[in-house]
């Protein structure tokens, strides 16, 4: 299956294995990936600040960008995934471009979500020795529905502990601008994030949103704790 990878501007300026481990990952599931070169940021920074019309320009861009074929479009991240499957209410006042919005958004899909729901995979053959967290990133439990799915996936990585937390669905307290613009209020929610997370004890802490691994990565750190942040697609990638 040919596929497009929406590498997204947290993988491309700061995550870039995740970007490496995922198409390795696709090809390693018989797809054949596809880069289309004119894509870039999906605007979601000045989405989530408000900033509509200002962010029309990226949106129209990206759109334009995966309008190169008719393929599936397949990203490692929620949040992105997220926005982008709003542009069609963002560009209601503009129909045609909302109508090409909406078979843009059709097409894009999360990960985990097209490692499970359209290629049929829940075990790509993993091991991983350990005992882990995982962090149901609010983008993909509440905006995609997207909540067994990495769940599924993990539950068939050899050697795997999954242990649950004390509010594992609530969310880290990132949420893009809201942790610039309520700091103290973010600052609180991750390090109530943290305690929960410490005390079952794990090895790893695993998401699938790089913005809420680097939050949380961030409080880990800071309180010394011997957990290993990382994304789910590292993972699905150890032998």
């Amino acid at each position: 299956m040919k596929v497009n990878f929406f590498v997204t501007c947290l993988c491309d300026t700061v995550k870039a294995e995740v970007a490496k481990k995922t198409v390795m990952l696709l090809e390693q599931l018989g797809c054949d990936v596809i880069f289309p070169d004119q894509q870039g940021c999906c605007g979601q920074p000045s989405l989530n600040s408000g900033y509509i019309d200002s962010s029309k320009p990226a949106m129209k861009n990206l759109i334009r960008a995966f309008e190169c074929n008719d393929l599936p479009i397949v990203t490692p991240a929620g949040s992105c995934a997220a926005s982008v499957k709003r542009y069609p209410e963002y560009l209601a006042d503009e129909p045609e471009w909302a109508e090409r919005a909406q078979k843009v958004a059709d097409r894009l899909f999360e990960l985990t979500q097209f490692i499970v729901n359209t290629l049929g995979v829940e075990n790509v053959g993993a091991r991983l020795e350990g005992r882990a967290v995982y962090h149901p990133s609010c983008s993909l439990i509440r905006k995609l529905n997207v909540r067994e799915e990495p769940l599924k996936l993990l539950a068939n990585v050899e050697g795997l502990e999954m242990l649950p937390i004390e509010n594992q669905e609530t969310c880290c307290g990132f949420g893009g601008t809201f942790s610039v613009k309520m700091a103290e209020i973010s600052g609180e929610m991750v390090k109530e994030k943290v305690h929960h997370i410490s005390a079952v004890e794990p090895d790893y802490l695993i998401g699938a949103d790089i913005s809420c691994l680097i939050n949380i990565g961030g409080r880990i750190n800071r309180e010394g704790k011997p957990v290993k942040v990382m994304h789910i697609v590292d993972v699905l990638m150890s032998r």
